[in-house]
């Protein structure tokens, strides 16, 4: 018997095909940012996960636009960031962690990243994923994103956040437990 509060990770067929659909015009769209892959291969890959459809189609509901960034040839994965111009719309105004969230008196924002990206089944992008993404175009030109923090600025109440101005990625710091309008975080999922 299920808990009323889970969440069901499965998509109806009209919800998968609908998905497919987007995923396919993104990625054949965006071929700088996957060259040498195929799509067959990525929509088999993706048509023998019902969870990780799911978490893609919560990338997506999100805003976040998500698309395949690289292949894993030794574990035989395809690699998805949020693509989104800017930090995806429905994951903004949120703090770092659960930590933060409940350390906040007032004005507790709705969520946070980290516990918005467990229950869509994604990680939060790192540093370096998020200056490999910025390779493959200009994202966060107006927005910032959480990254995933160092345990030793975490415990010090700290959090990282990036965003592109100047033609260069930028990384600061901020109190974990702060929260704006036009921060959010971009998240990958591995296929």
């Amino acid at each position: 018997m299920t808990n009323k509060n889970e969440v069901k990770r499965e998509l109806s067929l009209e919800e998968c095909e609908e998905l497919l659909r987007a995923l396919k015009a993104r990625f054949e769209k965006n071929m700088n940012r996957h060259h040498g892959l195929e799509w067959s291969k990525v929509q088999g890959k993706l048509e023998g996960s019902t969870e990780k459809m799911w978490s893609l189609h919560e990338m997506e509901r999100t805003g976040g636009e998500p698309d395949v960034v690289g292949y894993d040839e030794t574990k035989d994965e395809y690699i998805y960031y949020d693509c989104s111009a800017e930090s995806p719309q429905g994951r903004r105004s949120v703090c770092y962690d659960r930590e933060a969230l409940e350390s906040r008196k007032k004005h507790k924002p709705e969520n946070s990243a980290m516990d918005m990206a467990t229950a869509m089944g994604i990680e939060l992008l790192t540093e370096e994923q998020y200056r490999t993404l910025q390779k493959l175009g200009n994202f966060d030109r107006k927005t910032s994103s959480w990254v995933q923090t160092p345990s030793d600025i975490r415990k010090l109440g700290g959090a990282l956040f990036c965003d592109f101005r100047f033609g260069h990625v930028f990384v600061y710091h901020n109190g974990a437990d702060s929260y704006y309008a036009v921060r959010g975080f971009r998240g990958s999922l591995r296929v």
